[in-house]
């Protein structure tokens, strides 16, 4: 059984090692010659005006988190669909079971939807 897994598990640390090769070859073999223009901070070729750190309204953060979080949830039909496929008499089981998790999933977005979520002015 755990034979199985041992072409990932040989994949993920030879993928960890030339990850890890990659930025330590870097931080010994590249040139660091600090200048008080390199240490500037860089925007779009213009001198920074203000903080750094500016407040951003709270919508940026909401989409995001309804995005990842619909985002989320879809990837979890991937898996089902491909097991219903092959579950035979079990398949109406999960066909109720998904329609309950997306019955879930409709009320989050409209409870969302309802809380204006989606309004961007």
């Amino acid at each position: 059984m755990l034979s199985s897994y041992l072409p990932i598990l040989i994949l993920f640390g030879v993928a960890t090692f030339i990850a890890a090769a990659a930025v330590l070859l870097g931080t010994l073999l590249g040139p660091r010659r600090p200048t008080p223009r390199k240490q500037s901070a860089y925007e779009s070729g213009m001198t920074p005006i203000g903080p750094a750190q500016r407040r951003f309204p709270i919508k940026f953060y909401l989409v995001a988190v309804l995005f990842i979080l619909f985002d989320v949830e879809i990837i979890f039909l991937f898996p089902w669909a491909v097991l219903l496929r092959g579950a035979g008499e079990a398949g109406w089981f999960l066909l109720g079971e998904m329609i309950v998790f997306v019955l879930i999933l409709l009320v989050g977005y409209v409870y969302a939807w309802k809380k204006g979520a989606f309004e961007w002015d």
